[in-house]
């Protein structure tokens, strides 16, 4: 394990992968959002910023939290709808030609939440996603891994959030296998690298022209990417988060004894 402090984090770009779990996107009720964007078959829709450093936008705020979410501030417009989005966050280090990204390498996954605010209407993914300091939850520890592989040292890791509301605990995330991803691997990183080229975005459809976001941000050094949500539970699927609500996203491997501990933990 490595600790990633988010002192450092805070030169880190950081952006999503939306609809790369099958059904996620039909349960956060968001499909409608993408009628418009044409993907292949199993192909994730596309990719979103959360965090641009140095932008003078709402995404110039450094969202992360390892211990905390704050609500934003009420809106005359409707509750304020915030949902856990349990993910896979993949730290990589980014090699440039010009402005060009041309290779991600990953060195670090660890557990992330990337909470989100569910606005009917947004016209950008990325408007649901930062709403300022502790938008979204990171782990302090991270697996320190050399590659993706579907069989290399993720192979055995698993993905799991749980929920503590009213005084009952709930399984918030379905438990899921990391290689359950519709893209992984060198798959996902050679698709995220051709997106960041070519996805461009448009009036017409959520997404953003997150390369040039990069470029804008000084061609930063690393990237944390949150790979996709998983599938809710019964609970997850028709529960928001409120005031004293806490929560547990967190990624574990099998082969150790993560899966005990984390019982004992939720318990």
């Amino acid at each position: 394990m490595i600790e990633i402090a988010l002192s450092e984090m805070t030169g880190w770009f950081g952006f999503g992968v939306a609809g790369n779990f099958a059904g996620h996107l039909e349960q956060a009720g968001e499909a409608a959002d993408f009628v418009n964007v044409t993907s292949q078959g199993e192909a994730p829709k596309g990719i979103f910023p959360w965090y641009a450093p140095g932008s003078d936008t709402f995404l110039g705020e450094f969202p992360l939290s390892n211990d905390a979410i704050v609500l934003p501030p009420t809106q005359d417009s409707g509750p304020l709808n915030l949902q856990i989005e349990p993910e896979v966050g993949l730290a990589c280090e980014v090699v440039w030609e010009g402005d060009t990204v041309v290779t991600l390498k990953p060195f670090a996954v660890g557990a992330f939440n990337d909470c989100s605010i569910r606005r009917p209407g947004a016209p950008k993914i990325s408007y649901k996603k930062n709403w300022g300091p502790s938008s979204k939850g990171v782990s302090a520890n991270f697996f320190d891994i050399g590659d993706l592989t579907p069989d290399g040292p993720t192979a055995t890791m698993r993905l799991v959030c749980h929920l503590h509301s009213d005084g009952k605990d709930y399984e918030y995330g379905v438990d899921s296998p990391l290689i359950g991803y519709s893209y992984y691997g060198e798959v996902l990183l050679d698709w995220i690298v051709e997106r960041l080229a070519n996805q461009k975005g448009s009036p017409d459809t959520p997404l953003e022209d997150v390369g040039a976001l990069m470029v804008a941000s000084g061609h930063p050094k690393n990237v944390l990417i949150g790979i996709g949500a998983t599938r809710y539970t019964e609970v997850g699927e028709s529960t928001f988060l409120k005031p004293g609500d806490r929560a547990i996203v967190r990624v574990y491997d099998t082969e150790s004894g993560a899966a005990a501990e984390l019982d004992q933990l939720v318990r």
